[in-house]
């Protein structure tokens, strides 16, 4: 095994480089292609992420790969090696199926324990398979970092240490208050419909958002996904709307998530400029009913007046405003700035805002890449009306308008909107500084011990099927000598008949057999233990075993792996 990993992630590199040296679809397949024409490169995967790249590779040789390998990757992702190599980090041999383990177990994430990366370490396999530049090497390796990967998160409480990118993005927007609470009754839009906006959009409707519009470019995935949303049991309404719909759909929502692979801005700071403000225009005219008495002093008895019929507010609406009065909250934290809206623009939304908070059952992130339509589009698009924007009733201070979660690499959204009065922007840079203060959970140990365990039985598996080629050349070898030695006896002893034969030919079999026996499966052991290779060279060596059939062995090894490469 000669494995060699080159690559930088968000501990090596700052965002504006990660962000520039992202790796579209196309650069992907491009990239494992040149690879594998590399004179070095045996096999190869590529592991992209929002915050890594790295490159996987058996090589022949560690220095001629490293160069090789750096070069390819500023290549494709666009960034001068000279700029880039700073930021490199390089791995051999067991040192780097230790950082893929570590990786797939999520000590490497941007937040401790999160499991997205499965999926991802999945996906890179499943392209490496796809365009056959994943040999048994690669195979191996990452059938087995998945295998660990679950291992951790089943067998210690890894997945307490730190949460997905966005629940933990969806926590800093809603800054020290509950998410549940904070998203409770708010319209979001999901921009892309792949894993990870699926990701987003179920996690939104887990959390209680009242609807989630998905946008995508290509419309049949946004459909699929609205569709899964409203099947999903979690009571959110959903619609798919085209991307030209987005800067329209700003002005109707209260948060948005964008992780799209466009190559330049989806969100402008002018599109969310122009949709806070045209949200935020002012009523004509208040809505209070005359003689109720809406002063923060007055909120206490406000159920007891709204009883009234004369008053035409729903009793539960004004028990909310007090209760949010009450606790120092604003308006929208009781639900009331939905629910007057409904009142006036008879909202049709199928679902109370309190059946959004059941938990999504029977749905998983990988799924949802099967998206569809919510049947009823039209009424739902007929029944959004703008938001606006909502002030503290307590000390009149301008609460967040519109929410921003921005988890694409490059970003989706111009970083220039935080300048905007009343827009919150998260992107992934301020999520790796919030993180850097995570606390880290008393399991990271166990799941540190079982990645070490785990490289070692790789290493010892992957030495002793290193070993298998000479052993099978061997017995080989053996088998052409005893029947060479039979045939010469029926020349020398040609009276022996069929019975006496087979008899002497078990014979000689076996005690060549007994022969071989201890041997083999002692070289088998000891090629298994860090710096074992040299038994197999040494076994050759011995019985003057032909290079050609240990290789010829070796090649029909690989012409059964179904993932081999080409």
């Amino acid at each position: 095994m000669s494995l060699l990993v080159v690559g930088l992630s968000h501990r090596s590199a700052p965002v504006s480089v990660l962000e520039r040296a992202s790796l579209s679809a196309d650069a992907k397949i491009k990239l494992l292609h040149d690879t594998l024409a590399a004179e070095p490169a045996a096999e190869a995967a590529v592991l992209a992420t929002c915050n890594r790249i790295e490159l996987y590779a058996d090589v022949d040789k560690f220095h001629a790969g490293v160069a090789e390998l750096s070069t390819l990757l500023a290549q494709h992702s666009g960034v001068a090696l000279e700029e880039l190599t700073p930021y490199l980090y390089v791995h051999y041999e067991d040192r780097a199926v230790h950082h893929l383990f570590s990786v797939a177990c999520g000590l490497d994430s941007m937040v401790v324990g999160e499991g997205q990366i499965l999926g991802q370490i999945k996906d890179a396999l499943a392209l490496g398979q796809e365009l056959h530049t994943a040999g048994r090497l690669i195979n191996d390796l990452f059938q087995q970092a998945l295998r660990v990967g679950k291992r951790a998160h089943s067998e210690t409480g890894i997945d307490r240490a730190g949460q997905s990118l966005v629940t933990f993005g969806l926590e800093q927007l809603a800054v020290h208050r509950p998410v549940g609470e904070w998203a409770a009754g708010k319209r979001a839009l999901v921009i892309g419909a792949g894993s990870m906006s699926s990701l987003a959009a179920a996690t939104l409707a887990r959390v209680g958002v009242a609807e989630v519009v998905v946008a995508n470019r290509t419309a049949e995935r946004a459909e699929r996904l609205a569709e899964i949303l409203v099947a999903s049991g979690t009571g959110v309404a959903a619609l798919a709307i085209p991307m030209g719909a987005v800067a329209d759909e700003l002005a109707r929502v209260d948060v948005v998530v964008s992780c799209t692979g466009a190559t330049g801005l989806v969100l402008t700071a002018d599109d969310v400029l122009a949709a806070v403000s045209w949200g935020s225009a002012p009523d004509p005219a208040p809505q209070t009913p005359a003689g109720l008495d809406m002063s923060p002093a007055r909120l206490d008895v406000a159920p007891a007046v709204a009883s009234a019929d004369a008053t035409g507010l729903n009793p539960e609406v004004v028990a909310r405003l007090a209760a949010a009065a009450e606790g120092g909250k604003r308006l929208a934290d009781a639900g009331a700035v939905r629910t007057i809206s409904a009142a006036a623009e008879a909202d049709g939304c199928p679902v109370g805002v309190a059946d959004g908070r059941a938990a999504l059952t029977g749905v998983d992130a990988n799924s949802l890449e099967l998206h569809g339509t919510w049947a009823d589009q039209g009424e739902a698009a007929a029944q959004r009306q703008p938001r606006k924007a909502v002030r503290n009733l307590v000390d009149g201070a301008v609460a967040t308008r519109l929410a921003l979660l921005d988890l694409a690499m490059p970003r989706d959204i111009d970083a220039a909107v935080h300048r905007i009065p009343g827009v919150r922007l998260v992107d992934i840079e301020s999520l790796a500084e919030a993180s850097a203060d995570a606390p880290m959970a008393a399991d990271v140990d166990a799941v540190r011990a079982i990645v070490t365990d785990e490289v070692a039985a790789f290493g010892a598996a992957q030495r002793a099927a290193h070993i298998t080629p000479t052993v099978v050349a061997l017995r080989a070898m053996a088998a052409e000598v005893v029947a060479m030695e039979v045939a010469r006896l029926d020349g020398r002893v040609p009276d022996l008949d069929e019975r006496q034969r087979a008899e002497v030919t078990q014979t000689v079999r076996r005690v060549v057999d007994k022969l071989l026996h201890a041997p083999t499966v002692r070289v088998k052991q000891l090629a298994s233990e860090p710096g074992g290779a040299g038994y197999a060279e040494a076994l050759r060596e011995l019985f003057d075993l032909d290079p050609q059939t240990v290789a010829s062995v070796s090649q029909a090894d690989k012409n059964d792996d179904p993932g081999r490469a080409s």
